[in-house]
C-alpha cells in the first residue's frame, strides 16, 4: 500500500488512470522556501520554479532568460566553421544558393530565416520545399538535378539531409557543394556534405535539444561575423538585424516540440517578444486568422499558428509556409494565410476519419495480443498528410509510442511520436540498420518511416523488445505532476500573471498544474463537437468554468454523466483570455478524481 504522502490529495487514481504526486519533494520544498527568503519571491513563484529544477542562485536570471548569456560560440557545432565559410564565399561571388527544407514548421521556418538573410545580401537564392506525397521526406534526385540545371551551386538542407546519402551524392555528382543543416538524429556514417547537427554522433557542443531553426539561427550569427570581419557589410549594405529573426525560431522551437530549457527556453521568450510586435505580416495574418486575442503564447504557436502552417504541407501546397513568412505585403499574407485556415480545416476532418480507423485497429491489436510495447497501426490509402496527427492521438489515448503508417500497395510511409524516456529515433535509426525499414530518421520524441509491409510484423517484434523496458519505466513514472492548490476565487488574473514569469513552458518545461480541491460540480455544455465546458464551485461559493477540449466522449465526459452536485478534484492549468478585449482567466481541465470522502 503506498504512503499517504506520495499522493496528492490521495488520489491514487484519476479518471483518466493517473496517480497524482506533488511536485515537490522535500528538498524542493525547501529549496522554493529559500527562494521566497531570500529573493522575496511569492510563495507560488517559488514552487513553480522549485519544480522545474531551478537553483537558488539561478532563480534571478531564470526570470529573465539573456540570449547572451546562453548562445554558445557557434564554431563550438561540429563542421559550423567549414560551412559558414563556403557560404561566405558563394555570397560574396554571388553564387545561386538553393535552399532544401522539410515540409513542416520548422523546415517552413529554417528556409524563410536563412533565405531572409541571403535577401540582406543580396545573394541569389531560391526554395524548394518537396511535395509530402510525390516527393516524400527530404531530398531527392529529380528536385536536386532540377535545381542543378537551373544554375544553384551550392545546396542548403534545412531540417533534413542527414540521412540522404544517395540524394546529396547525386547533388556531388553534378558539382554541389553540399551543407547540411539539420537536428535530427545521425548515423555513424554521413552523407558527402558539410554536416552542421548538434545530434551527429561525433558533435560534443552539447547543443542537441535545438530544432532544425536553432541551428540555422547559431549558423546565421557565425556567417553575420564571418562577413563583419571581411568588410561585407557597409553603410549602404548595414547587416540585418538578427533578433527579428527569433519570432522564426520562437515558432519552430515550439512546433517541433524542442524542450523549453535553457537557450531554447531564451529562444522562445525572446522570440514571443519579436512576434508581439507583429512586424512579420505574414505571422501577424496567421495571428489573425486564428482569432488569437491578446498576447502571443508558447501554446499559441504549438495549438493555433503550428497547425495551420503545417496544413500546407500535410494536404496542400507544401511551400506555402515559408513562401508566409516570408512576404512583407499584408494582403498578400491575408491571402495566403486564409488558404492555410482553409486547409487546416480539412485537415482536421481527414484527421478524425483517420483517427478512429487508426483507435479500432489499434484496440483490436491489443484485444488480441495484450500488453505491448508500442502501438503500430497502418492503413491502406490513408492520408499521409495526417499519419504524424494520428500518432499524435493514438500516443495520448494508450500513452504509449505509437505509429501511424499509410499504405499505397505494398509499401507505406508512417510517422511516429513518443512518451517522455522512450527514445524513438535512436530505435527507428537501429530498425534502419537491422534491415527492418526502406528508410527512416527522426529524434527522441518523433519520428518518419518508410516500411514494407512484409516487414510489418518483423518490426513490431523488433519495438517489443527495443521498448519495452523504457515503455515500462516511463509507464511507472506517468504521474500527474501537481504545483499546488487553489480555489476557484483564488484562480485570479493575477496569479496568472504571476505564474507567466516562470514561462514560457512546453515540452521539458511543463505548465504548472494546479487542483481545485473538493470542488461541486454543477454541470456540463458541450461547445463545437467534442468540447465540454464544466461548472465548479467551491466550498466558499465561488465558481469557475473550466474548458475540457476533447473530453466530450473520453473517460471525463462519461464520468460526469448524471453527477450534477457531485464532489470532486479538478487538475487544471491556468492562462488568460482575452476576447472581446476583456482579460479572463481561462481554467482548462488536464485531469479530475471524485472525492472520495464525499
Amino acid at each position: 500500500m503506498s504512503k499517504p504522502s506520495e499522493h496528492f490529495l490521495g488520489v491514487e487514481r484519476s479518471v483518466l488512470g493517473r496517480p497524482w504526486r506533488p511536485r515537490l519533494d522535500a528538498a524542493g520544498e525547501a529549496r522554493a522556501l529559500a527562494m521566497t527568503q531570500r529573493h522575496g519571491h511569492p510563495d507560488l513563484l517559488a514552487r513553480v520554479m522549485a519544480g522545474r529544477g531551478v537553483s537558488l542562485e539561478a532563480a534571478e536570471r531564470w526570470l529573465d532568460p539573456a540570449l547572451r548569456d546562453l548562445m554558445p560560440d557557434p564554431s563550438t557545432l561540429r563542421d559550423m566553421d567549414a560551412a559558414v565559410d563556403r557560404l561566405k564565399h558563394a555570397i560574396e561571388r554571388g553564387e545561386q544558393i538553393a535552399i532544401f527544407g522539410d515540409y513542416d514548421v520548422d523546415g517552413a521556418c529554417s528556409a524563410a530565416l536563412l533565405a531572409e538573410f541571403l535577401d540582406a545580401c543580396a545573394a541569389p537564392r531560391r526554395i524548394h520545399i518537396p511535395d509530402r506525397i510525390f516527393e516524400g521526406y527530404g531530398p531527392n534526385i529529380p528536385a536536386i538535378e532540377q535545381l542543378a540545371d537551373e544554375g544553384a551551386t551550392l545546396l542548403v538542407t534545412v531540417d533534413c539531409g542527414t540521412t540522404s546519402h544517395e540524394a546529396l551524392a547525386a547533388a556531388r555528382r553534378r558539382g554541389l557543394d553540399v551543407i547540411v543543416l539539420d537536428h535530427h538524429q545521425a548515423p555513424a556514417q554521413l552523407p558527402d556534405a558539410l554536416v552542421v547537427n548538434p545530434n551527429r554522433q561525433d558533435d560534443l557542443s552539447g547543443q542537441g535539444a535545438l530544432c532544425a531553426a536553432g541551428v540555422v539561427f547559431l549558423t546565421l550569427v557565425g556567417l553575420n561575423r564571418a562577413l563583419r570581419q571581411a568588410g561585407f557589410w557597409t553603410k549602404e549594405r548595414p547587416a540585418p538585424d538578427l533578433l527579428a529573426g527569433l519570432d522564426l525560431v520562437a515558432l519552430a522551437t515550439v512546433a517541433d516540440v524542442a524542450p523549453l530549457v535553457g537557450l531554447n527556453r531564451a529562444f522562445v521568450a525572446k522570440g514571443l517578444q519579436v512576434m508581439r510586435g507583429r512586424r512579420r505580416a505574414g505571422l501577424a495574418a496567421l495571428i489573425d486568422v486564428a482569432r488569437l486575442s491578446g498576447p502571443a503564447q508558447a501554446w499559441h504557436l504549438g495549438f493555433l499558428i503550428g497547425p495551420r502552417i503545417n496544413a500546407g504541407g500535410r494536404i496542400g501546397d507544401a511551400a506555402l509556409g515559408a513562401r508566409l513568412m516570408l512576404t512583407g505585403d499584408p494582403a498578400q499574407a491575408a491571402a495566403v494565410a486564409a488558404d492555410l485556415d482553409r486547409l487546416n480545416g480539412e485537415r482536421r476532418a481527414i484527421e478524425q476519419a483517420t483517427v478512429a480507423a487508426g483507435e479500432a485497429e489499434a484496440m483490436a491489436a491489443l484485444g488480441r495480443e495484450g500488453a505491448s510495447a508500442a502501438i503500430v497501426v497502418g492503413g491502406q490509402d490513408w492520408h499521409p498528410g495526417v499519419v504524424g496527427l494520428v500518432a499524435a492521438r493514438l500516443k495520448e489515448k494508450f500513452r504509449k509510442p505509437a505509429f501511424a503508417i499509410a499504405f499505397n500497395g505494398e509499401t507505406g510511409v508512417g510517422s511516429a511520436r513518443s512518451i517522455p524516456g522512450v527514445d524513438l529515433g535512436a530505435a527507428v535509426r537501429a530498425a534502419v540498420e537491422a534491415g527492418l525499414l526502406v528508410k527512416g530518421g527522426g529524434h527522441a520524441m518523433a519520428a518518419g518511416v518508410t516500411i514494407e509491409r512484409a516487414r510489418l510484423g518483423a518490426f513490431r517484434a523488433f519495438l517489443e523488445e527495443r521498448l519495452a523496458g523504457a515503455v515500462a519505466a516511463a509507464t511507472a513514472a506517468d504521474a500527474l505532476r501537481i504545483d499546488g492548490a487553489l480555489t476557484a476565487a483564488g484562480a485570479t488574473a493575477e496569479i496568472v500573471h504571476m505564474l507567466h514569469k516562470a514561462g514560457p513552458f512546453g515540452q521539458g518545461h511543463p505548465e504548472p498544474v494546479f487542483v481545485l480541491p473538493r470542488h461541486r460540480f454543477t454541470g456540463a455544455l458541450v461547445m463545437g463537437q467534442d468540447h465540454l465546458r464544466i461548472g465548479a464551485q467551491a466550498a466558499d461559493g465561488s465558481r469557475i468554468d473550466l474548458l475540457a477540449f476533447k473530453h466530450r466522449e473520453s473517460e471525463i465526459g462519461r464520468a460526469l454523466e448524471g453527477q450534477n452536485g457531485a464532489r470532486a478534484h479538478f487538475a487544471v492549468a491556468l492562462s488568460l483570455d482575452h476576447y472581446g478585449g476583456r482579460e479572463r482567466v481561462q481554467a482548462r481541465l488536464i485531469d479530475m478524481a471524485f472525492d472520495r470522502d464525499y
